[in-house]
C-alpha cells in the first residue's frame, strides 16, 4: 500500500504539467514523494499513533527540501539549521512572487521548483496517512484531486485528457490494492474447486497447487477492470460533449465586480511576447475591419511605464467599479493630446476563440469609446482596457479611437513637459551603467530637440548601429542583458530594441514607456486585416506636449526584421548634421536596408515580410485570410478516405482468407494417387513413378501441393456469412450449415445455379466440421461458389442494401469491434498479471520482514 500510494501521487502530479516550462519539476516532486513515503513507512514500523505518523512524513519532507534546496546552509549538508530554514523561506517568497509575475507555463526558477516539490510532497503525506495508515483509500482521492484543481483554475484549457487518465488509473489502482489488502485481512481464502478440463480417471482430484484448485475469479476481475476503464473513459470523453464546459481562470487574478478597489495582476507581458513570436504555427489571433484610409496603426495591449533596472513592467493598477467601460460612455481623454491633429477611426475587432487568457483588449491608441460585452475597465493614465474575470477569447467588439497625426514641426516645437510626467516617466534606476549613459549622449550628439534625439536613436537602431533582428536571442532578464545588447551583442528582437530605446530616451530626459501589442498585420481585402501571432510586437512611446504619447519604431522591419512593423512618417524627417528637421539632407528610412527608403514607411507595408511591390512574400500573403479551396479539398479527401476504410478492410479480409489457404498449401504436400484417379482437389489424373518427386521432380513420390480442404471450406463459409451480414440478411448462429443454407434458399429467390453453389458451400462446411475425411470440393470451386452466392444476395436486396454492402459492410464493423474487445481484454489481462506480480512481491517482502522474528524465536 505504501508503494501504491506513492505511485498514485506521482500519477496525479502529472496533471501539473501545464504550469511549468520544463519537465524537471517532476523529478523534484518525485524526490518529495519518496521522502514522504519513507517517513510514513518508518512511523508504521515504530508503531506510532497516526498524528505522530503525520509529523514523521512532514519531517521527512522538510529534510528532503533542506537537502535539495538549502544543503549549503545546512549542518553537514543534511541537518537543517536556522540559516537553511531561512533560505527555504526566502525561496518560498521568491517562488510566490515569480508565480504571480509570470504566465503559465512559468519558468522553473529555484523558488517555483521548491514550491512545486513542497506541494507534491504535502499531497504525498496526506495520501499516505489516509490510504495506508487510516485505511481510507477513497478519501485519499481528495488531495489527489486538489492537484488537478490548480491547473484547471489557472489555465483556461485545463488538463489534457491523457494526464487526467493517468491520474485516474493511479487512483483506481490504489483502490484495488486497498480492496485486496482488506480481503486479505480476513485470513486464508476458502476456495471452491473448478471441474478440471481433462480428468483421465473417474473421480481423480487435481494435485495441490494445480490451477484447477483455485477459485475462478477471472470473470469478476475482468468485469471490474472493464468498469474501471469505462468509468475513466466516460470521465474523459463526457466533458468534451457538453457545450460550454470550459474552465476559466487567470493566474493571479481574482474575480469580482464589487464596489471595492482591487489590484490587477496579470502574466508578464514580455514573456507572452516571446512565446507568441516563436510559435511555429503562426496562428491567427484576430481579424478586424477599419475605416482608416491607410494603415489603422498598431493595436496596443499594454503600456509598461516602470523600469526596475532589470525589466520593464507597468505600475500596479487599482481597479474599482467606476472604471467600467460601456458602449455609451466616453473614455478619459488621451493624456497630452491637446494641439496636434488626430483622425477618428472606427475598428471592429473579432478575436479568435482559440486565443487564451487575453484579459487586455488590443485597441488602436488612443481609444475614446469601446463597445463590448462583459466586465471591462479602463486605466485612466494609460488607457489600457482590461478585465478582472473575462477573456477576449471569441469576442467581437468595436473601438473608436483618435489616432494622433502630428507633423515633425509640431513635435520639434513641443512645449515643456508637465512636472508629473517628468517625475514618473523619466525615472532611471541608479544601477544603469555609465557606459549606457555615455552611449545615449554620443548617439544623439548635436541634436538640440527631443525629436532630433528620438530620430537619431531610431536611425541608430535600424541602420547605423549594426544591429541584427534575431528571434533566437534570449529574453532579457537582468539589466546586464540590455547592456550586453547595446554594447556588445547587438542581436535581438523587438523587446530588446523597444526597451533599449525607451531607456536611452529617459536617460536623455524624454518621457518614455514601452508599449506592447500587435502590428497592423496583413490587409487581405480593402479595409479588412488579419493579425497573426508573429505580428506580436513591442515599441517605445515618447511623450510630446500637445501631441501626447506618440510611437517610434527602432526595430528593423521588412524581410530582415519584424515583417509588418513600420515607422511613422513624423519619425523620418530630413535630418541635418545638427540633427534638426527641416534642412535639405539625407532621409532616415525605417528599414534595415537603405534602399527601402521612406516611401515604404509612408505607404506602409501591407504584407508580412514585405519585399516591395513585386516581392514574392507580398504576393503570397495578399490573399491571406481569403477563401481558399485547398482546405476544403483536403477535408473532402479526408472524408472520402475515412468512408473508404470499411470497404478496404472488407477487401483485405477477403484476400487474407484465401491467401492463407495458398500459404498453407505451400507447406502441406498432398500424396499423389497412383491409380490415375482424379486428385482429391479435382486435378487431372496423376500418374507418377517412384522416381517422381514434388511437382513431378524425381525421387519423392509426392503429389502437387493443394490447399487444405477443411481450411477452404471454413474460408468459404465465413465469406458467405460475411456477405449475408453485409446485405442485411438474418444469420442465426444456432443454425447448422444445412439449416442455414435451407433457410437462405427459402428466403431468397435464387436460381438453380445459386442454389447448387449454396448447397456445395454448406455441405463442404459440414464435412469439414463433422467428418474426418474432409471436403472433396476444390478451393477454386468453393471460391467461385462464394462469388455466385454473393451475386445472388445482391440481386435479392434493394439498391440501398447493395451500396451499404459495398461501402459500409457491417461485417467489417463487427470484426473491428471484436478486435478492439480482444485488444482490451489482452491489455486488462496484462494489468492483472502485473497486479498479481505485485501481490507476490508484497508476499515475499512480508515473509522477509517476518524472518528475523522467526529466527529469534528459534
Amino acid at each position: 500500500m505504501t508503494v501504491m500510494a506513492a505511485l498514485a501521487t506521482l500519477a496525479g502530479s502529472i496533471g501539473l504539467y501545464p504550469l511549468f516550462e520544463r519537465a524537471s519539476w517532476f523529478w523534484a516532486g518525485f524526490g518529495a514523494v519518496l521522502a514522504a513515503s519513507a517517513g510514513g513507512l518508518l512511523s508504521r514500523r515504530l508503531r506510532t499513533p497516526a498524528p505522530v505518523g503525520l509529523l514523521f512524513g512532514l519531517a521527512a519532507l522538510l529534510l528532503y527540501l533542506n537537502l535539495a534546496f538549502a544543503s549549503a546552509e545546512s549542518w553537514l549538508g543534511v541537518i537543517p539549521s536556522p540559516d537553511s530554514v531561512r533560505h527555504l523561506g526566502e525561496l518560498s517568497d521568491e517562488g510566490w512572487r515569480a508565480a504571480n509575475r509570470y504566465a503559465a507555463p512559468v519558468p522553473l526558477v529555484p523558488g517555483i521548483a521548491m514550491l512545486a516539490a513542497a506541494g507534491v510532497g504535502l499531497v504525498a503525506v496526506l495520501v499516505d496517512l489516509l490510504a495506508v495508515r487510516l485505511r481510507r483509500a477513497a478519501p485519499a482521492g481528495l488531495p489527489l484531486l486538489a492537484m488537478y484543481s490548480v491547473p484547471a483554475a489557472i489555465r483556461e484549457d485545463g488538463v489534457g485528457w491523457l494526464a487526467f487518465g493517468v491520474g485516474a488509473f493511479g487512483f483506481l489502482a490504489l483502490l484495488m490494492a486497498d480492496a485486496r489488502e482488506q480481503v486479505g485481512g480476513w485470513g486464508r481464502t476458502v476456495t471452491t474447486r473448478r471441474r478440471p478440463r481433462e480428468v483421465p480417471l473417474a473421480g481423480a482430484q487435481p494435485p495441490p497447487g494445480d490451477p484447477a484448485d483455485r477459485p475462478d475469479s477471472s470473470a469478476l476481475a475482468a468485469s471490474g477492470r472493464r468498469i474501471a476503464a469505462g468509468t475513466v473513459a466516460v470521465a474523459v470523453l463526457l466533458p468534451a460533449a457538453v457545450p460550454g464546459l470550459h474552465p476559466r481562470g487567470v493566474f493571479g487574478m481574482g474575480g469580482g465586480s464589487g464596489p471595492g478597489t482591487q489590484t490587477v495582476t496579470t502574466p508578464d507581458p514580455l514573456v507572452s511576447l516571446k512565446r507568441e513570436l516563436t510559435r511555429l504555427d503562426d496562428s491567427t489571433v484576430l481579424t478586424y475591419r477599419s475605416d482608416a484610409p491607410e494603415s489603422p496603426g498598431y493595436l496596443r495591449l499594454y503600456a509598461l511605464d516602470r523600469f526596475d533596472g532589470d525589466r520593464w513592467t507597468y505600475s500596479p493598477l487599482k481597479s474599482s467599479s467606476k472604471d467600467r467601460v460601456s458602449g455609451d460612455r466616453a473614455l478619459p481623454p488621451p493624456p497630452g493630446l491637446t494641439a496636434a491633429p488626430a483622425r477618428e477611426v472606427t475598428t471592429e475587432v473579432r478575436v479568435r476563440p482559440e486565443v487564451r487568457n487575453m484579459t487586455f483588449l488590443p485597441v488602436p491608441y488612443a481609444p475614446t469609446k469601446v463597445s463590448i460585452k462583459g466586465d471591462w475597465r479602463v486605466h485612466d493614465a494609460s488607457l489600457m482596457i482590461y478585465s478582472l474575470r473575462d477573456s477576449a477569447s471569441g469576442r467581437s467588439y468595436t473601438v473608436k479611437s483618435l489616432l494622433p497625426q502630428p507633423t515633425a514641426g509640431e513635435l520639434a516645437a513641443a512645449g515643456p513637459y508637465p512636472p508629473e510626467v517628468v517625475a514618473h516617466y523619466t525615472a532611471v534606476p541608479k544601477n544603469v551603467p555609465p557606459q549606457v549613459r555615455k552611449l545615449a549622449a554620443d548617439v544623439t550628439a548635436g541634436s538640440a530637440t527631443a525629436l532630433g534625439q528620438a530620430v537619431r536613436l531610431q536611425r541608430w537602431f535600424t541602420i547605423s548601429g549594426g544591429f541584427t533582428y534575431d528571434l533566437s536571442a534570449p529574453a532579457p532578464q537582468h539589466g546586464s542583458d540590455l547592456v550586453d545588447f547595446l554594447l556588445h551583442g547587438r542581436r535581438g528582437y523587438c523587446e530588446q530594441f523597444a526597451a533599449s530605446m525607451a531607456l536611452m530616451a529617459r536617460i536623455l530626459g524624454i518621457p518614455s514607456r514601452v508599449a506592447m501589442g500587435y502590428t497592423p498585420g496583413s490587409e487581405v481585402k480593402p479595409g479588412e486585416w488579419v493579425v497573426r501571432s508573429r505580428d506580436a510586437h513591442a515599441w517605445p512611446e515618447l511623450y510630446f506636449e500637445g501631441s501626447g504619447w506618440v510611437r517610434f519604431e527602432p526595430t528593423p522591419s521588412g524581410a530582415g526584421g519584424q515583417g509588418t512593423a513600420l515607422a511613422p512618417v513624423y519619425s523620418q524627417p530630413a535630418v541635418s548634421s545638427g540633427g534638426e528637421p527641416g534642412e535639405q539632407t539625407t532621409q532616415a528610412p525605417d528599414s534595415s536596408s537603405p534602399d527601402e527608403g521612406s516611401a515604404a514607411a509612408t505607404n506602409g507595408p501591407r504584407h508580412r515580410n514585405d519585399e516591395g511591390a513585386s516581392g514574392p512574400t507580398g504576393v503570397q500573403q495578399e490573399d491571406d485570410g481569403g477563401f481558399s479551396a485547398a482546405p476544403w479539398l483536403a477535408g473532402a479527401l479526408l472524408v472520402l478516405l475515412l468512408l473508404a476504410v470499411p470497404m478496404v478492410l472488407r477487401i483485405v479480409t477477403r484476400w487474407r482468407r484465401w491467401a492463407a489457404l495458398a500459404s498453407s498449401a505451400a507447406s502441406t504436400p498432398v500424396p499423389a494417387r497412383r491409380d490415375g484417379a482424379p486428385d482429391p482437389a479435382g486435378m487431372e489424373p496423376v500418374r507418377r513413378t517412384r522416381a517422381s518427386g514434388p511437382g513431378g521432380a524425381p525421387g519423392s513420390g509426392r503429389g502437387p501441393r493443394t490447399p487444405d480442404p477443411a481450411g477452404a471450406a471454413h474460408a468459404a463459409w465465413l465469406e458467405m456469412r460475411a456477405d449475408a451480414l453485409d446485405h442485411g440478411l438474418e444469420w442465426r448462429a444456432s443454425d447448422s450449415p444445412r439449416a442455414a443454407a435451407r433457410r437462405l434458399g427459402e428466403l431468397l429467390e435464387m436460381d438453380a445455379t445459386s442454389v447448387r453453389a449454396l448447397t456445395r458451400i454448406a455441405r463442404a462446411e459440414e464435412l469439414a466440421r463433422y467428418s474426418r475425411t474432409g471436403s472433396l470440393e476444390p478451393a477454386e470451386r468453393l471460391r467461385a461458389d462464394v462469388r455466385t452466392v454473393r451475386e445472388a444476395f445482391a440481386a435479392s436486396v434493394g439498391r440501398r442494401a447493395r451500396w451499404r454492402a459495398r461501402l459500409l459492410p457491417p461485417s467489417t464493423m463487427a470484426q473491428s469491434r471484436s478486435a478492439l474487445r480482444t485488444a482490451g481484454d489482452r491489455a486488462l489481462d496484462a494489468t492483472a498479471r502485473v497486479n498479481a506480480l505485485a501481490a507476490r512481491l508484497n508476499d515475499v517482502a512480508s515473509r522477509l520482514n517476518e524472518l528475523p522474528s522467526r529466527l529469534r524465536r528459534r
